[in-house]
Parts: structure tokens; sequence; C-alpha cells
């Protein structure tokens, strides 16, 4: 196995023990860069010199925390003292950050190299990038985290920041066949992120495995327990699992159905319980509850350019500005309060179960890069603040991934990833 496609989490314990050097990651990853990038198209900005330099000094000092020497892409939502730093607008081009993100700073802090910024949809809305799916090119790769989610499918990276205000971790995650883990809102500080809705907007990872997204937030949480349960795999007792196909279920299609009816089988026999876990019939429509919020939100957070860029920006995104400015703030305050009120009642779903199992997406990714896909199955965990992990393990119809995601308890991110991996070991071929 090339370095390159090593987990993280095994690449990190070569590294901390010298048995890999991080040159030799990097220059690994910077190859497999070289040689699919003018496909795949998942990098805005790319700096091999300065990452090789960073490697060799990496190599030369003490161990510097769990992400020693990994490469790790960054979403160009979030400001890098470094690099360039754009949000996926032209509007923005060669802009230069005075300081990192707080989230960048973390995994540099803990030994993380950066050797440039992946893409993001147009200041992570729904207008794409130029990226590609790796697994083929012919389709979306998802949004609005497309750089990073293709990046760490491909083999260039192992390990990638990523955004969520809608479905922009879990949808990519999903269509590019990797691990997504968005974890609970407010849990990882999303200070130096372009802001699009503080009720919404939620820092995460992208990796190959469980163990890496676990490994990627125990660092951006500062909670080592997320990783240190999952270093002997089979240990993790059998989790409480529910069955909650959301009332969108019809628009799911036969690829996500029948990965859904393969993994009830393979998990029922051995999971602790199994069971249904009916949509609480006192919640609102999360759906459209969640359009309002994210349109009244990002048209405000995003003034500047609404006012003064508006000719510079997508048709797609001026349209959600005007339909966010006619949100008043009174139907906005109500908004809250049912967002309020629903997370309240969710809460309530995990009396007797430890995950919900839920679909990710309507379906395999859609043909072509002119769109991202649709965010149906994502809006409502969002807006509920709740953490989840998208576990790939099977295939559609025409051979490209398909899975499902779990759901946690707010807060409960440990019990969460635990379980992803307990499944995932089950699920995964």
């Amino acid at each position: 196995m090339k370095p390159n496609q090593l987990p993280a989490w095994q690449a990190a314990q070569l590294l901390a023990s010298r048995e890999l050097s991080a040159v030799t990651l990097m220059r690994a990853c910077l190859d497999r860069i070289a040689e699919r990038e003018a496909e795949v198209h998942a990098f805005v900005h790319l700096d091999a010199d300065a990452a090789l330099a960073q490697a060799r000094a990496l190599d030369a000092g003490p161990w510097r925390g769990p992400l020693h020497g990994l490469p790790l892409g960054v979403k160009d939502l979030f400001d890098t003292a470094d690099l360039p730093t754009g949000y996926g607008s032209p509007v923005y081009t060669g802009h230069r950050p005075a300081a990192d993100a707080a989230a960048v700073a973390l995994c540099r802090e803990a030994g993380a190299l950066l050797p440039g910024k992946t893409v993001s949809t147009e200041f992570a809305y729904f207008h794409p990038g130029a990226t590609c799916n790796p697994r083929n090119l012919g389709h979306t790769p998802g949004g609005s985290s497309s750089g990073s989610a293709a990046a760490v499918a491909d083999g260039m990276l192992p390990l990638a920041l990523g955004t969520q205000t809608a479905a922009s971790i879990i949808r990519p995650a999903a269509y590019c066949g990797i691990v997504g883990y968005k974890p609970t809102h407010g849990r990882v500080s999303r200070g130096g992120v372009k802001s699009l809705s503080e009720t919404l907007d939620t820092v995460g990872a992208l990796a190959r495995s469980v163990r890496d997204v676990a490994l990627l937030g125990s660092v951006l949480t500062g909670d080592r327990r997320l990783i240190g349960e999952l270093a002997h795999p089979l240990a993790s007792p059998a989790p409480r699992i529910g069955l909650c196909p959301t009332p969108d279920w019809p628009q799911a299609d036969a690829d996500v159905q029948a990965a859904w009816a393969s993994a009830v089988q393979t998990l029922a026999p051995c999971a602790a319980s199994l069971r249904d876990a009916p949509w609480p019939a006192a919640l609102p429509d999360l759906v459209a509850l969640q359009k309002r919020v994210m349109a009244h939100e990002m048209a405000r957070a995003l003034s500047h350019e609404r006012v003064h860029h508006r000719a510079r920006l997508s048709d797609r995104l001026n349209d959600l500005f005007d339909e966010g400015m006619g949100i008043g703030g009174e139907q906005h305050a109500a908004d809250l309060a049912s967002t309020t009120a629903a997370r309240a009642l969710a809460d309530a779903w995990f009396g007797e179960i430890d995950v919900l199992l839920a679909p990710s997406t309507t379906g395999e990714a859609p043909q072509g890069i002119g769109a991202t896909g649709d965010p149906l199955f994502s809006r409502g965990w969002t807006l509920l603040g709740l953490p989840c992990v998208h576990l790939p393990f099977a295939q559609s119809r025409n051979g490209l991934p398909v899975g499902l995601q779990l759901v946690g308890r707010a807060g409960d991110d440990r019990r969460l990833l635990a379980a992803a991996q307990w499944c995932w070991e089950r699920l995964a071929p």
C-alpha cells in the first residue's frame, strides 16, 4: 500500500514512531495530486514547495501532536494566513486573511500540514466549482465541501475539513464514497470560517474511515475520548439502533432503499436492539423550517456581498438573497423558537436508543457537475444540531457509492462515533 493510501490513524502511528516520515507521506500525496488533479480539480490553490518544507521541518523536530505529519485539505471557506482564501467566489480572488481560522490553527498545532485549499461552492451554497467526482468524472462530487471530499476519496489526502449548513459534509461524503462526520452544532469553533448561518453552520471532517474522522474530530473538539474508544475496534458494545427513514423516504431511490434493506438485514441479528423510531408527530416540517432559517441568515450574513457585489454572484445565490430578505425578523424569531422546541423534542428520541439510522441522500451522485445534488435528507438533522456520520458501504446499479448516515443525540458524539465504527465493521465490504 502506498503511503497516501494509508488510513490516517495508521499513518499517524507510523509518523509518531518515525517509521514513516512526513516528507515521504507528503510526496506520495503530491504525486497522486500531480497524477489526478487535472481531471478531478479538487484544489483551488496548491503550494507543494511550502508543504514539503513544512514536512522537512516536522521530521527534524519533536512530535507535535495527534496529526503530526498528516496532510490536511482545508475547504476554501476557512481563513488561512499563508494560503489565499476565496470563499468559492471571484469576489475574493487573491484574498489573504491575516490569521488562520480556529479549526485550522488547532490542526496545525497538532502537527497537520496544509498543501493547499480545496474547492468550495460559491459561499458554500449551490453554485458549483470545477470539481468532479473521482469515482466517475462525469458526476458531481456534491457540495459544498466538494474539493475536500474528492481529494480524500481519490487518495490525494488522508483528511480534510468541511462545513455543513444544509448537507455539505454528509452529501459529498456519500457521493464520493467516504466517511463524513458532522459534529454536534457548536462543538467546534467556527471562528475564521466565512459565516453563513449562526443557527446552522457546523465545522466537520471528511476521511476514509470512522477512526480517521474521529481522530480529526478529537483535535477539533479537544475531546480525546472520541478516538480513544475506537483504538480497539471490536471492543465497542453493540448499539441500540432506531430506524428512522424520515417523512421524505418516498424520495429515496431504489439504490438507497436496497442499501437500507441490506443494512437492516445485516445489523438486526447483532445489534443490542434494532427497531423503528417513528418521527415525532409534534415536529414541524423541518425541511421547510431549515430553508427559511438558512435563507434569512445567509442573506444577512453576506450583506456586504449582497449590497456591493451582486453582479459578480450567481443567479442562484441572488435568488436566495431575495428570498431571505423577504423573511422578516418577526418570522425569523418564530422560526428560531420552533427550532428550539424541535431540538427539545428530538432529545426525547434517544431515551432507549443510542443512534438513529437514516438515509444520507436521495440516491447516487447525479450526472454532470453543473449542480451538486439534493440536500433533502440532511436539512432536518442540521436544523436539529445533531451529530451525524455517513457510512459508505454499498454501490448503486451504476457502480457509484451509496450509504446511510447514523445520527446521534446532541452532545453525544462519542457514542455516535463508537456506534458508527461498530456498524461500519459489519457493513463495509
